[in-house]
């Protein structure tokens, strides 16, 4: 994401989490951390806290598989468990990508300088 950026479009959102702008939406309706502002003409405009709240609800949904009223529960019982938990989640995900480009970079380093058989 922009770092400089304050505000994304619900287009921008929906892209960053592969949904449509319906499920946004939708989800808005269904769960209240999930709160953009909205202008005069109902623009949504989503800031760096909405995203994350969409990611909370997209980690409980898709990624763990539990139903509206399952991830619904979840967030009531244990919002901050819960909010900790994708937290880890991005965190392992943002190392395995780290860690992949340094394999690539070794691969890329050794086709270049094969060396000897001793």
């Amino acid at each position: 994401m922009d770092e400089k950026k304050l505000y994304y479009s619900i287009r921008e959102v929906s892209q960053m989490f592969n949904l449509n702008d319906s499920t946004l939406r939708y989800w808005e309706k269904e769960f209240p951390i999930i709160n953009p502002r909205k202008n005069e003409k109902g623009t949504r405009f989503y800031k760096e806290e909405d995203i994350e709240a969409v990611r909370i609800v997209h980690y409980l949904l898709k990624e763990q598989g539990l139903t509206l009223a399952g991830a619904r529960k979840k967030l009531r019982e244990n919002k901050e468990g819960v909010i900790r938990q994708v937290e880890i989640v991005n965190r392992l995900k943002h190392i395995k990508a780290e860690l992949l480009q340094l394999k690539e970079a070794f691969e890329l380093i050794d086709s270049r300088n094969p060396t000897p058989n001793t």
